[in-house]
């Protein structure tokens, strides 16, 4: 498994909040792209609903719905995601509402990871900047600029 690891790409996660557990399907092609398309890898992509009392319950994909086809998606799971993390999930979601939970490999960068990795670099930090503060901070120069 060391070795595995060793070939990996940096691996990140999403949430993805669907209010009022309303689902349909517009980026499902989009991210099937992605995994054709080499640049991502589904490690697990699980379903959840957060019901009134706060609880998370795992959503089977026959529970989604007739609408959507995620026989793609079936067998996208590694185990990785226990109980404890869907909850901690869940603490982003407004009762009543379901989410996807992704957590995904960035292919695409697994090159540039090896060879850092192999000329004994680190990553010691990461992050992500949200697209309001991106545009806000855009702004906020495009304002400044005489």
């Amino acid at each position: 498994m060391n070795q595995d690891i060793e070939e990996m790409g940096p691996v990140d996660y999403l949430i993805i909040e669907f209010p009022g557990n309303r689902m349909t399907g517009e980026g499902l092609p989009l991210l099937v792209d992605l995994v054709e398309g080499g640049v991502i890898r589904i490690i697990d992509l699980v379903f959840v609903r957060k019901d009134a009392d706060g609880s998370v319950d795992v959503l089977e994909l026959r529970e989604i719905g007739d609408e959507l086809d995620l026989t793609v998606f079936e067998g996208a799971s590694s185990g990785l995601l226990d109980q404890s993390d869907l909850d901690d999930a869940g603490t982003a979601l407004e009762p009543g509402n379901s989410a996807a939970i992704l957590v995904y490999e960035n292919v695409w960068a697994a090159p540039l990871a090896r060879a850092l990795r192999r000329s004994g670099a680190q990553l010691v930090a990461s992050g992500r900047i949200s697209v309001d503060a991106l545009l806000a901070s855009l702004d906020a120069t495009e304002t400044a600029t005489p």
